[in-house]
């Protein structure tokens, strides 16, 4: 009888009608997500930092790096096929940005949500501050919301039809997403814990929830035993990066805080409102989806992990939050049949996330970018402890990298020709490596050697040379390294600090590039 009793409400959620999909909400606010990034992202700034190793992670095509799970560098590799260029960077990201709009709609009208949840839904997502940046480049951030929202949406129809294999889909989205980004693994976690913690745990006498665990496990496995054979270097970098105090480490009222101004601190009412719905509201059936929220947030606000490593998850918040509130409207007499409150909420919306786009893509000038930031007097929070510079991270790593290159070759063509066969070029960090490894063919560099993450792993060079270009030296290395040196000042005004110091031509380098390399990496 319990059995029966139990199984009830899927019997009855199967039947249950779903609201109308808004088709021309969805079309319209798609194709201008789609076209604003395609628009603002190419034509202005140039390749961000991370774009730049990305592009040589695609041309060394493995099951594992350093820092990353590998499809990131197979998004890489597509862009290369397509021509390798800004706009074959940047489409995938927008489209990725884009699928996530269209698949949040479809879970709001999933949890009930009618028109106005589901245009409301997609307002947030699209108008967000950090969807809009880390989806204006090319990243594994921009494809993590999506299969993240993909595992959601599966839920929600395993919740409201019963259908147990269901999960297998589950297990292929959460496999492909760990294969992206390896905080995949936190949400999982906060999955199985919320499923254990609520009726769903139901589910664990079934077969269907453990084969889609064996699936996720069977995707992710190669890059497993890609880090298992080299000591989990992921690991070591993460470690690297904690006792180095790379990371600004948040306080958790700071922690809680920084969602909600990274989130919109308007939009909050909707995420929040989401929360208590999934918790004691009418979405309470779904209840599992806000226990998994609360066990991701706690978990990465235990661990000190960054501000935006909370961001996949808020879609799913956004879409119970305008589902909350449109049944709240219905409800009231006064707000009903009239149609001026909905306008009221959606042009509320529309004007303070709007008015924020133009500091969040390359929309505008670097200098009227920073007279439209003191005019809304705004200040960006640093995630790194040493990201300085004129504009925020985002935009200023977009800067430099062509005009650091052509200085580079200016160096090592001022050379005479037996020379420069005897000149290598070497970098302290990725972002360097990989634009010379970008732009330098055009001025017939040869390619550049770091010991930074995974280009460790693609040297040393093929011979010790006698002399080095060298990026991101202290003078105290170059003194203490080098027979004799020419500095050369460098600097890129929007650029990041960092990347503002002198480049050197190293001549007589006092050690064995090749000796020395095995010996030591940076890896952080």
């Amino acid at each position: 009888m319990a059995a029966a009793s139990a199984s009830q409400p899927n019997a009855a959620n199967a039947s249950e009608p779903l609201p109308r999909l808004a088709v021309e909400v969805l079309i319209v606010l798609c194709a201008v997500k789609f076209l604003l990034h395609l628009f603002t992202s190419v034509h202005r700034y140039g390749y961000f930092r991370d774009e730049l190793y990305l592009l040589d992670c695609g041309r060394h095509l493995y099951w594992g790096y350093v820092d990353m799970a590998p499809l990131s560098a197979v998004y890489a590799r597509v862009a290369l096929l397509l021509g390798g260029s800004l706009p074959a960077l940047r489409i995938l990201p927008a489209l990725a940005g884009t699928a996530l709009l269209a698949l949040t709609i479809l879970i709001t009208r999933q949890l009930g949500g009618d028109r106005f949840a589901q245009l409301l839904a997609g307002l947030c997502v699209f108008l967000v501050p950090v969807n809009i940046v880390m989806d204006d480049f090319l990243s594994m951030n921009s494809f993590e919301p999506l299969f993240w929202m993909g595992c959601v949406y599966v839920l929600i129809r395993i919740i409201r039809t019963g259908n147990s294999k269901l999960w297998l889909w589950f297990g292929l989205l959460a496999g492909l997403g760990l294969e992206n980004k390896h905080s995949t693994l936190f949400f999982g976690f906060a999955v199985f814990l919320a499923v254990a913690l609520t009726s769903l745990r139901r589910e664990f006498a079934k077969p269907w929830i453990w084969l889609a665990g064996a699936i996720a496990l069977l995707i992710f496995l190669p890059n497993l035993v890609w880090q298992i054979h080299r000591s989990f270097p992921t690991l070591q970098d993460l470690e690297n990066v904690r006792r180095t105090g790379k990371n600004v480490v948040l306080s958790p009222p700071s922690f809680i805080l920084q969602q909600v101004l990274m989130e919109q601190p308007i939009f909050a009412v909707f995420w929040i409102t989401g929360l208590v719905s999934f918790l004691w509201g009418r979405a309470k059936r779904f209840r599992v989806l806000g226990v998994t929220f609360l066990i991701f947030f706690a978990t990465l606000l235990v661990l000190h992990g960054k501000d935006y490593y909370v961001a996949p998850i808020y879609p799913l918040m956004f879409a119970a939050g305008t589902v909350a509130t449109e049944g709240w409207l219905r409800r009231r007499a006064w707000a009903g049949a009239r149609a001026w409150p909905k306008f009221a909420i959606a042009a509320a919306v529309v004007l303070f996330g709007g008015v924020l786009v133009p500091l969040f893509t390359p929309m505008l000038s670097p200098e009227n970018f920073l007279v439209y930031q003191r005019a809304l007097n705004i200040r960006f929070n640093k995630t790194e402890v040493h990201h300085e510079g004129v504009l925020p991270q985002f935009l200023g790593d977009q800067f430099g990298w062509p005009e650091m290159v052509r200085q580079v070759a200016d160096i090592y063509n001022s050379l005479p020709r037996d020379e420069r066969a005897q000149t290598g070029i070497f970098t302290g960090n990725y972002g360097e490596a990989g634009a010379v490894d970008l732009f330098g063919p055009a001025y017939g560099l040869p390619r550049a050697y770091s010991r930074h993450q995974n280009y460790w792993y693609w040297g040393p060079p093929p011979v010790a040379y006698k002399n080095l270009i060298v990026l991101e030296w202290s003078r105290e290395d170059v003194q203490d390294n080098c027979t004799s040196w020419l500095a050369f000042p460098h600097d890129a005004p929007f650029g990041m600090s960092e990347e503002n110091t002198p480049i050197y031509l190293c001549r007589g380098a006092e050690f064995d590039i090749q000796k020395i390399w095995w010996h030591s990496h940076h890896w952080n």
